[in-house]
């Protein structure tokens, strides 16, 4: 009796040792870009709150710009400062904050990913 391995119910499955190693590179760059993403995202919810605060304290355009920088000194806002915003009033008197940023997250050699973002006040 002849026995075909290659249709035996024993024949062994799982990863190579390639395939190990490149799961484990893949991980490694998915964790070391969300490292650097974290407080980058962290940074965009302050300036979210900060420009928010800034347009409901503020009644000038230059008082919403000095909140906003206190704000930032507070919280170590780096990517924007108050001089930035765009401010503007709608027709009732709301003022309203907008901003436009980019920040980068170096990768290899010339290749960066860069996140964009912009908001407005409500």
């Amino acid at each position: 009796m002849h026995i075909n391995r290659s249709t035996s119910p024993l024949r062994q499955r799982g990863l190579s040792f390639i395939g190990v190693v490149f799961i484990g590179v893949i991980a490694v760059a998915a964790f070391a870009i969300g490292g650097q993403s974290v407080p980058i995202f962290l940074e965009y919810q302050a300036i979210s709150k900060a420009a928010n605060k800034a347009a409901k304290e503020a009644s000038t355009v230059p008082e919403v710009r000095a909140i906003f920088d206190r704000a930032g000194a507070i919280d170590n806002i780096s990517s924007i400062q108050g001089k930035d915003l765009e401010i503007a009033k709608r027709g009732d008197n709301k003022i309203v904050v907008s901003y436009k940023y980019s920040r980068e997250i170096a990768l290899a050699g010339p290749a960066y990913l860069v996140y964009r973002f912009e908001g407005q006040t409500n």
